[in-house]
């Protein structure tokens, strides 16, 4: 029975709430005009209290919370009636009671729009505000189309830091360090200066509670010395005052907790040693024409009176901060040698250091509506401008945010910010160096996608990596980030040097092994036969196994054999050499016996290929498929030198090298499942791979050993059958 008595209590108390909040709201709507906008919140009320009810929520703290945030909006902030209605049915959306087509049907479009993209921006969930401030405050500025969200959303803010003794305490530091670091600096930019203290006071009262019960403890017991000490300053000045005929109204106005706070630990200093705990506010009752005449008059007598400090004086009506604010300020030696703060300004710029620049239409004979819409067009420019006010710490940066920046999530959540149209490799390399070196493509939302592909706002992207990637001069056609580009340029001038490196080590061994001297001679005449452009180039094509050492050789130690090892010419005709049809491993013209042989590099043949020998000077015999591109010329200009050859018995296992050229879409995966086929499923084994990507299309050359012509036959099959491969087949 108790704990039931207790739950109806409860229920009194929310429905307490509830309607208090509804009583404030609505004495709100009576100074809103014109009169039919006020009828449109009213209509929303009604509405969200149906909803509420019907779903047994009505009297829950969510509803009293959206009142309040209605009230935030019309009361403290200054918008009007679209803004208010949206901030009651917000949730509508959310929970599926609504759906937009009749929010809009009752309300309009205006209503809608800032509905769905505040949805949009309350899905946004920083991991970590502290180091993704400024980050965050950009991507918010970025999906909100409409400044009337972002506001919407400081209103939001506000009445949940007021009440968030209700939540639970891991969730109060979270949402206390968002307001600290997210939203405290946003109302600040946008000049609601006592929305943006209140939301640091309420966010400090969770993070550093003991020293937010210091100073408040500290601030009650000094309340009446700093009464007499208020009167005793002022005295004087109001008696000068009021001889000029001067209409005023003076305030004393304490510090924020905050402020003193950040004051105690930038100056090291305890409660008792800040000067300025509060300051005197003097607000004049001016005409507009006289306001700064007005203005620098007080400021006059004030330092008639007193010893300013001219070092600490501000002219903020001469030159207005960006977000409209408005004032004099000066610090003076008061009595008891106590500095003072002093802010000099007029009643209008007091409204609008209030409510920030939505107060403005209201001196500008603008009908509200209409005002509140240039005011939003001013919020969003300066939302969207640089800020370097050294009184908002969170603000280190400055902004660098165009129309074209998107912001794409890691799997984890966090957030990069990159230039429109970047591509998965662009993202890679801004997350890591190794990581865009490594990148073979990436799952996109879910989806796989190439590394090429342009990323949108909002996309959850994880990179896929192989260790055997390595950046090709290809990525530089279509990333566009420049960390991307210097990243690739730099690991390719790596690899080329490192190739250079290793080609002339296995260049000069090789010239050592043919007994030839003169290595700069050599590599003049290989060049030349080439036709090379740079000295270099000959080791990069060594180190990647691009060019034929046996043809090097050959170049160098025999002229007359240069045909044999001459470069594939497709124009060339193909001609078998007849051989001994009949069918031991190898036979070369059964009179030969203990023969030194080696097999072509130049066709490569493989057991099962018709072949015939070809007597060389000082390598034996070179055995060569009988449809060798080089086989027409050998038979013609040395007929006397081919001897008859064929196989004979059975091959050793992956006794052979033979090249593959494969031919297919890029796309994820495809080169796994090649390997998979190759590798796993026919055990061979493979020497090289070279790949290459371009517009969209996959091509491999891959040399690898097998067994015999059926092995190989078997291989180009299965690899032809693979999804996404177009093409296999043997390279002559």
């Amino acid at each position: 029975m108790v704990g039931k008595a207790k739950g109806m209590e409860n229920n009194d108390l929310k429905l307490k709430a509830f309607e208090a909040a509804k009583s404030s709201l609505m004495n709100s709507l009576h100074q809103l005009q014109p009169v039919n906008k006020a009828a449109q919140v009213v209509e929303a009320l009604k509405m969200a209290e149906e909803l509420y009810e019907q779903h047994g929520e009505w009297n829950d703290t969510n509803a009293t919370h959206l009142v309040n945030v209605a009230q935030i909006c019309l009361n403290e902030i200054g918008l009007g009636s679209t803004s208010a209605t949206a901030a009651l049915l917000h949730e509508t959306i959310e929970r599926k009671w609504l759906t937009p087509v009749e929010i809009e049907k009752q309300f309009g479009g205006a209503v809608v729009s800032i509905l769905m993209n505040f949805t949009q921006v309350s899905g946004l969930d920083p991991k970590d505000p502290k180091t993704q401030a400024e980050l965050f405050r950009q991507m918010l500025i970025s999906l909100a189309s409409d400044a009337r969200v972002i506001l919407i959303k400081l209103a939001d803010r506000l009445d949940t830091m007021r009440s968030l003794s209700k939540f639970q305490p891991e969730q109060r530091l979270k949402r206390s360090w968002e307001t600290f670091h997210l939203y405290a600096p946003l109302a600040h930019r946008l000049g609601l200066y006592r929305l943006k203290s209140e939301m640091e006071d309420l966010a400090m009262k969770y993070i550093y509670p003991k020293e937010y019960k210091y100073i408040i403890k500290r601030l009650q017991e000094t309340t009446a010395s700093r009464n007499r000490f208020l009167q005793n300053f002022m005295a004087p000045i109001e008696d000068e005052l009021r001889k000029k005929e001067f209409r005023f109204t003076i305030k004393g106005r304490t510090k924020s907790v905050y402020s003193i706070f950040r004051k105690m630990q930038n100056q090291e200093v305890d409660f008792d040693e800040v000067h300025d705990i509060f300051a005197i506010r003097i607000i004049l009752d001016s005409k507009p024409e006289n306001e700064k005449s007005d203005c620098w008059q007080v400021y006059s007598i004030i330092t008639d009176k007193y010893t300013p400090n001219t070092e600490r004086l501000r002219d903020w009506i001469s030159v207005p901060k960006s977000n409209g604010y408005e004032s004099l300020h000066t610090t003076v030696l008061g009595p008891e040698n106590k500095w003072i703060e002093v802010q000099i300004r007029t009643l209008r710029m007091d409204e609008i250091a209030e409510k920030g620049l939505a107060a403005h239409w209201k001196y500008k004979g603008i009908r509200q509506e209409q005002g509140i819409d240039e005011w939003i067009i001013r919020v969003r420019e300066i939302l969207e401008s640089p800020d370097t006010s050294p009184e908002d710490k969170v603000e280190q940066f400055q902004m660098n945010l165009t129309s074209s920046d998107i912001y794409v999530f890691t799997p984890k959540g966090d957030v990069r910010k990159l230039p429109a149209r970047s591509t998965v490799l662009d993202f890679a390399f801004d997350i890591h160096t190794e990581l865009g070196s490594r990148c073979i493509g990436a799952i996109v939302n879910g989806k796989n996608s190439p590394i090429k592909q342009e990323l949108q706002n909002g996309d959850v992207v994880e990179i896929l990596t192989s260790k055997k990637q390595k950046p090709k001069n290809d990525w530089l056609s279509f990333v566009i980030t420049s960390k991307a580009k210097s990243r690739i340029k730099q690991q390719l001038r790596d690899i080329e040097n490192s190739d250079i490196q290793h080609g002339k080590e296995i260049f000069l061994r090789r010239l050592k092994n043919w007994k030839i001297e003169d290595s700069e001679e050599a590599l003049r005449k290989v060049n030349k036969h080439l036709k090379l452009k740079k000295p270099t180039d000959i080791f990069i094509l060594i180190a990647q196994g691009k060019v034929d050492l046996t043809s090097i050789k050959t170049l160098l130690t025999a002229e007359d054999e240069k045909a044999e090892v001459k470069e594939e010419n497709p124009e060339n005709e193909t001609e078998k050499v007849e051989t001994i049809d009949n069918t031991d491993y190898l036979v070369i013209d059964e009179k030969l016996v203990n023969i030194e042989y080696k097999l072509a590099k130049c066709c490569n043949p493989i057991f099962g290929d018709d072949i015939f020998g070809f007597v060389t000077v000082n390598e034996g015999i070179k055995i060569h498929r009988t449809t060798c591109p080089n086989a027409r010329q050998l038979n013609q200009r040395w007929p006397y030198r081919i001897v008859k050859a064929r196989w004979k018995g059975s091959s050793k296992a992956g006794a052979f090298q033979t090249t593959i050229k494969i031919t297919g879409i890029d796309e994820i995966g495809l080169l796994n499942r090649i390997s998979e086929v190759i590798s796993k499923d026919l055990r061979v084994n493979m020497r090289n791979l070279n790949v290459n990507s371009r517009d969209g299309l996959f091509e491999a050359q891959i040399q690898l050993y097998v067994e015999d012509t059926r092995h190989l036959e078997m291989l180009i099959y299965r690899l032809a059958r693979v999804q996404g491969i177009t093409k296999a087949v043997r390279m002559k």
